[in-house]
């Protein structure tokens, strides 16, 4: 029977790591992305979009948010938050030389759509089923 003392913190020595092995020896490879570099990457490609008749190669991002305003200008109430909400967003973590501050016409939009915004909130049954008995 050895002398050290062993418990609570104090893992015997032959279950220590040895100096210079690494505790997870199969970790991630060196090299491997992370979810938001992968993001980026994706969200970067180009594609090629109809639009006016027209094909132009537009990044997938821009797309993405093409596809939103046109479903929000649509009448699509999910769609106006989600891009008033990204607005919101980009707009308090990129301040222009505005400092931040909305212009009136801004001003007038968000009130024209909060109240809607708010109650199609409420409107929305938890648990995303139906609540038929």
């Amino acid at each position: 029977m050895s002398s050290e003392r062993v418990g609570y913190r104090r893992p015997p020595k032959s279950g220590q790591f040895k100096p210079g092995k690494s505790g997870n020896p199969n970790g991630r490879p060196k090299g491997s992305l992370n979810l938001a570099t992968d993001l980026a990457e994706e969200l970067s490609e180009k594609i090629t979009v109809r639009e006016d008749g027209r094909a132009r190669r537009v990044s997938k991002q821009r797309a993405l948010i093409k596809s939103l305003m046109a479903k929000a200008l649509q009448g699509d109430v999910r769609a106006n938050a989600t891009i008033l909400a990204l607005y919101a967003r980009v707009s308090t973590e990129f301040p222009e030389d505005n400092d931040g501050a909305l212009n009136e016409q801004e001003l007038k939009i968000i009130r024209r759509f909060a109240p809607g915004i708010r109650s199609s909130k409420r409107k929305a049954p938890k648990g995303g089923g139906s609540n038929s008995t």
